[in-house]
Order: structure tokens, then C-alpha cells, then sequence
């Protein structure tokens, strides 16, 4: 446990938290897309969908009892990759207390700003998509078990699809510094750098797109 704990105090350690935490979070963003893609095929199969999500795990579970299992994880993953974020930023302030005169513009520069910011959009994000699609409490004509009406009717506002789509730009960013940081933690992007480069771009671009097109289409009248 010392061990451990001596581990975490380090930055190497804090980075591979945040880069175990960081690919749990992307699991469930991809596992979140390929579902909510779900919603070109119809409200039929959208919804049920959607009662799956709640009905998994049965009979062992009860409903909804593994979705809140899978939350609780979700939770724990994002409080530690945020924490271990701040702490990594405090530690990067302390090494250098004095600013540099001409801002450098590198790789790692432009990657930790642009997480900073992301993060921050991210998490408000996150907070009001709980708000909008799963507890209804910042959703007009939110109607509980009808989540393909609720994914339409919250989409139909142009405020509503903007707001998501420049959220999911920031996660674009996030996810593509993010896969490039937990790969270089891990000590797997040592080699063939440019090609491990290109795939985190094309990743985070197809997350970005998949997420777009889905108020794009309810805007456009293609999901109504």
C-alpha cells in the first residue's frame, strides 16, 4: 500500500491514473455513441434500447440497479482523473513558478491548454446532459420512457444542438490529447509516433462527427 501511495504522490503515478481513468471514460463515450446512433433506426428500436440499458443485468439485477453500478464507476473514474488533473497542474505550477516571457507554443504546451479548457466545458457538459436527457429537470417536454421523443424534441431547439455540438468538439479535442497522453504514459507510442498520431485524430474525429450528426439530423428532418 506504501508502495502505492509513494506511486500516486509522483507525477508518473497521477499520469497513470489519468490515463486508466481516461480510457474508462472513452469506453463509455464510445459505448454511448454506438447507442445513441441507435436513434436513425427508429423509436422502436431507440427505446428499446434505452429499456435494455435499464432492464441489463436481470434477473440478478434489478432495473436499473446495474446502470447505477456502472454510474458509480463512471463517477469514481472522472473524480479521480479530475483530481489527478488539478494535482498534476499544481505540480507543473510549483516546478515552474515563473512564467515564461514568450509564450512557447509546443506539443505538450497547446495539449495540456487545450485540456484545461476542454475539461471544464466537458464537465459542465456532462452535468447538464443529466439534466436534459436522463432526469428531464432542464428538458420542456421531457415525457419519462419515451427517451427517442425526448432525444427529438430536445434536438428540435437550435440553442440546444449548438450547445452539444461545441461540447462534443471539446470532448473531440479532449479525446485525442487524451489518447495521445495515455499511450505516451504507457510507453506505447515510442515507436511509429506520426502513425499513433494520425489514429488519435482519426478516433476523436469520428467520435466528433458521430455525435453531430445526430442533432444535424434532427435539424435537418432526417430523425423525427
Amino acid at each position: 500500500m506504501q508502495r502505492v501511495l509513494r506511486l500516486y504522490r509522483s507525477s508518473v503515478g497521477k499520469k497513470m491514473v489519468m490515463a486508466v481513468t481516461g480510457l474508462i471514460l472513452f469506453g463509455f463515450v464510445v459505448g454511448h455513441l454506438a447507442g445513441n446512433l441507435k436513434a436513425f433506426t427508429g423509436r422502436e428500436k431507440f427505446n428499446a434500447y434505452a429499456e435494455f440499458l435499464r432492464e441489463v443485468g436481470a434477473p440478478l439485477f434489478g432495473p436499473s440497479e446495474l446502470l447505477w453500478v456502472a454510474r458509480a464507476v463512471l463517477l469514481v473514474a472522472l473524480i479521480l482523473h479530475i483530481i489527478a488533473a488539478i494535482q498534476l497542474w499544481q505540480m507543473a505550477r510549483a516546478a515552474r513558478p515563473v512564467k515564461y516571457q514568450r509564450p512557447v507554443h509546443l506539443e505538450d504546451t497547446y495539449a495540456s491548454r487545450t485540456m484545461r479548457w476542454g475539461g471544464v466545458i466537458i464537465f459542465a457538459f456532462v452535468v447538464y446532459h443529466l439534466m436534459h436527457f436522463t432526469w428531464g429537470n432542464a428538458h420542456p417536454s421531457f415525457i419519462s420512457g419515451d427517451a427517442y421523443r425526448n432525444l427529438v424534441s430536445g434536438f428540435q431547439s437550435i440553442g440546444v444542438s449548438v450547445t452539444y455540438m461545441i461540447a462534443v468538439t471539446a470532448v473531440g479535442f479532449h479525446i485525442y490529447h487524451g489518447i495521445w497522453s495515455s499511450l505516451q504514459t504507457l510507453g506505447l507510442n515510442q515507436d511509429r509516433h506520426d502513425r499513433w498520431r494520425r489514429l488519435s485524430a482519426v478516433v476523436a474525429a469520428a467520435i466528433v462527427i458521430g455525435n453531430i450528426s445526430i442533432p444535424v439530423a434532427v435539424l435537418t428532418g432526417f430523425i423525427q
